[in-house]
């Protein structure tokens, strides 16, 4: 191997990797319970008029507040020219959390909705089921 190589790896690639393979991807623990992220997105063309996601709610998980606040801590996150939101009408934010979007006037849109949940049950987990966007 190439001294300069090994000694790259030893002072940046190897530190870095470690980090990355001792980092939890998604959870953490704050004051006992655990909190995880669950997301949807989706992809929208121009003149697409609407598409919605339901973000999936983890078992034995509740919404986690934004720290300090009494408002659910959550994220959108948006590419192209549009308008998103957490759909106040079809969201309960117990069963049921939509996030939504209206139309694309770029050629093309992009959303991320987010939400933290505070989960106290971890060793009770069910089996993941992907959704699909609806229109």
């Amino acid at each position: 191997m190439n001294p300069y190589v090994a000694r790259y790896f030893s002072i940046v690639a190897a530190p870095v990797l470690a980090l990355f393979l001792l980092s939890p991807a998604s959870s953490q623990n704050f004051g006992g319970s655990a909190t995880t992220e669950s997301v949807c997105n989706f992809g929208m063309g121009k003149g697409e008029v609407s598409r919605s996601c339901a973000v999936p709610i983890p078992f034995g998980c509740e919404v986690a507040n934004f720290p300090g606040t009494d408002k659910p801590w959550t994220n959108i996150s948006k590419g192209g020219h549009t308008q998103c939101r957490f759909d106040k009408r079809t969201s309960d934010w117990k069963t049921r959390i939509t996030g939504r979007c209206g139309t694309c006037k770029t050629r093309q849109c992009s959303a991320r909705f987010s939400v933290m949940f505070n989960c106290s049950d971890q060793g009770k987990s069910q089996p993941f089921t992907p959704q699909t966007p609806t229109r």
